[in-house]
Order: C-alpha cells, then sequence, then structure tokens
C-alpha cells in the first residue's frame, strides 16, 4: 500500500512538473500578444534572440532595476523594464556615461517585455530585447513616485505644429547624450524625430562619423530609440539593413520636409500586425520561450539598482517556477516598425511606437 502511495505520488508530481513545463498551451492560431504580454518573468535559459525586431521573442532576459544612480524607470505597471543582458548592461553604461558627460540621469522607457514577443499596446518591435526608448527628458534631482513614473509626461522637443526643434528646449547637452548613445559600437541605429536630425546635420562640427547611426523616423519627438545588433549566439536573430555609411544629411533627410511623408493614409485602415500576429507567425524558437521555466524572481536577474523600490499596482500572479541547473550554477528561477530599406522610404500610415 505505502509502495502504491510512493509510486502515485510520484506520478503525481511528474504530472505536475510536466504541466508546468507546458504552460502556456499556445495553439498556432493563438493571438501572440495575449501570451507574451502576460509572461511576468523571462525564460531563463541561454540569452538568444529569435527573430526580427518586429517579429520574435528572446530568452534569458534580464531587467534593469527601477532605480539607479544615475537612472531611473518610467511606465512600471507595463513590466517592460527586460531585455538581452547586452542591452540591459549598456543601459546602465550610457546612464553612467551621460552623467559623466553633464547630462541629469536617463528617464527609461519601454524595453521589451519579459519573453519579448508582440505587446499588447504600443510598438510594433521592441520584440528580441534589443530595443530601448530612453526619454529626452532630464532626470529630476528627486526620485520620482509611483504615480508620478505613470502620468508625467515627456516633453516633445518640436515646435507644436511644426518638424524642427524648439530652440527653447533643445540644448547642447541633448547632441552630447546622443553622440555618446551612438558611440557604443554595439549599437547600430538611433531612431529621432526628423527635425531632431536636422537640427544635428546642422550643428555638429568636428566629428560626425556617427551622425549615420541617426537615423529620422516618425514620432521620437519626446524620445530616442536605441537599437543594438544581434549578439553573439543567436544565431536565429535576423539582422537589419546596415545604415549607410554617409552622414544623412543628404536628400533622404529633405525628403522628410516634404508633404509625402506626413500626407493621410487613404483607404481603409489595416489592423496593427500585433492584433492579428498568431504563434504561427513567430519563429518556432518562439513556443519553447513561452514553455521556459521562470527563474525563481525578479531580483535574481535585475541588473543595477540603489536598494530602493518603488511601489507599483500588484502585477498578475507569477507561474509556478522551476530552478534550473546549468553546469554547477542554478540559475535563480531567474519602434517600432522596422525601418525601410530603401534610402528614401516610400510613404505609408504614420506606426504607433
Amino acid at each position: 500500500m505505502n509502495s502504491f502511495l510512493s509510486k502515485a505520488g510520484l506520478l503525481a508530481a511528474a504530472a505536475l512538473v510536466a504541466s508546468i513545463l507546458s504552460a502556456p498551451q499556445a495553439s498556432a492560431d493563438t493571438l501572440a500578444k495575449n501570451l507574451f504580454g502576460a509572461a511576468q518573468l523571462p525564460a531563463a535559459t541561454a540569452p538568444k534572440s529569435f527573430g526580427f525586431y518586429s517579429k520574435g521573442c528572446f530568452s534569458g532576459g534580464m531587467a534593469i532595476a527601477t532605480d539607479g544612480p544615475t537612472w531611473q524607470a518610467m511606465r512600471l505597471s507595463r513590466n517592460r523594464r527586460w531585455g538581452h543582458p547586452t542591452m540591459i548592461r549598456l543601459i546602465e553604461k550610457l546612464s553612467h556615461d551621460a552623467v559623466a558627460d553633464g547630462w541629469p540621469g536617463l528617464l527609461l522607457g519601454d524595453i521589451s517585455q519579459p519573453r519579448g514577443g508582440p505587446m499588447l499596446t504600443g510598438h510594433a518591435s521592441h520584440q528580441i530585447g534589443l530595443d530601448a526608448d530612453i526619454w529626452l527628458t532630464p532626470m529630476p534631482d528627486r526620485r520620482l513616485s509611483a504615480a508620478e513614473r505613470e502620468n508625467m509626461s515627456a516633453t516633445s522637443m518640436i515646435r507644436k505644429g511644426g518638424l524642427t526643434v524648439d530652440e527653447r528646449l533643445w540644448t547642447p547637452a541633448h547632441m552630447r547624450l546622443l553622440k555618446r548613445a551612438a558611440s557604443y559600437p554595439e549599437v547600430e541605429r538611433i531612431l529621432v524625430h526628423p527635425g531632431i536630425k536636422k537640427k544635428l546635420c546642422e550643428t555638429v562640427s568636428g566629428d560626425r562619423s556617427w551622425l549615420h547611426k541617426i537615423r529620422p523616423f516618425w514620432g521620437h519627438d519626446y524620445h530616442f530609440h536605441v537599437r543594438i545588433g544581434c549578439q553573439p549566439g543567436s544565431t536565429a536573430c535576423k539582422r537589419q539593413e546596415a545604415t549607410p555609411k554617409s552622414d544623412g544629411c543628404d536628400k533622404s533627410l529633405a525628403w522628410w520636409f516634404t508633404e509625402e511623408p506626413w500626407r493621410p493614409a487613404t483607404g481603409p485602415q489595416k489592423p496593427k500586425a500585433r492584433d492579428v500576429m498568431t504563434m504561427a507567425s513567430l519563429p518556432k524558437e518562439c513556443r519553447a520561450v513561452l514553455e521556459a521555466p521562470a527563474p525563481v524572481s525578479e531580483a535574481a536577474v535585475t541588473i543595477g539598482g540603489m536598494g530602493t523600490a518603488v511601489a507599483v499596482a500588484p502585477a498578475a500572479p507569477a507561474k509556478q517556477t522551476i530552478e534550473v541547473i546549468i553546469g554547477n550554477n542554478p540559475i535563480a528561477a531567474s519602434a517600432f516598425a522596422p525601418t525601410p530599406a530603401s534610402r528614401i522610404p516610400l510613404p505609408f500610415p504614420r506606426p504607433a511606437n
């Protein structure tokens, strides 16, 4: 009898483990945004990006702390402080270097969801842990409250009703911040409003080699979007076309100051990609990313911080986690649409960020 109960207990335990490892159940026609948007913690496996910036996912994600000595994270309720470890460490480095350059500190916007994938709202990209938004608003000299982080608006650098920067707001420190971000070899491009690119073209002197990474795009008047390249080990990551080597202060920039890029779209509006993207649309590896065990806690996979905490609305309970052993080391139960390929993009409706 005891032997029978022991065997029954083992079978029940095995069934429980199997159910954990197979959750969430993701059929091919399930909307991917619902599954990835529900994940509270990353996949506790090796850091890898799968697919493209606007169609993919990633594993082995890490979070940047809500507060660091030289940064504060915004919109905490979104749970989008996650990224490939290379991206998270780069943001931390940029925050320190920017302060040394005279910037007060970074206000961090969205990076990625814990396991990437399409988001419930907002961005078309940010899906493989290699994109991050950074506000063009300097960090205040105090810690913002949870309510302020949810409701405070970033400041647009563009004149109301115009396409050029507001000279009352733009400073040389903004230029130095963008130059510093572009200086890292991991960074392949930085998306900004065309008016900001124009201002840089008109005012940057001396070394202008970094300007080729600064790319004009719709939106991006109140933040800039940093994109790094596919990282070593991510063999299933799809690279983006390289930026031209020229500074970009040419006819490709002039196009943005014509009527064509801003012409309203005609005909029926197409649904946003995230609203129709199913699991079948994503790389096959994304199913395994969803099914992978989670870390034991968020703290175990968070970089940086000051030992402070900011209260936020409680998130949905995380799924049961399993500790994974790799070698002798346990892993703690751890933009947007792509830039058009052509040198001068063809007109199309302004995408959501």
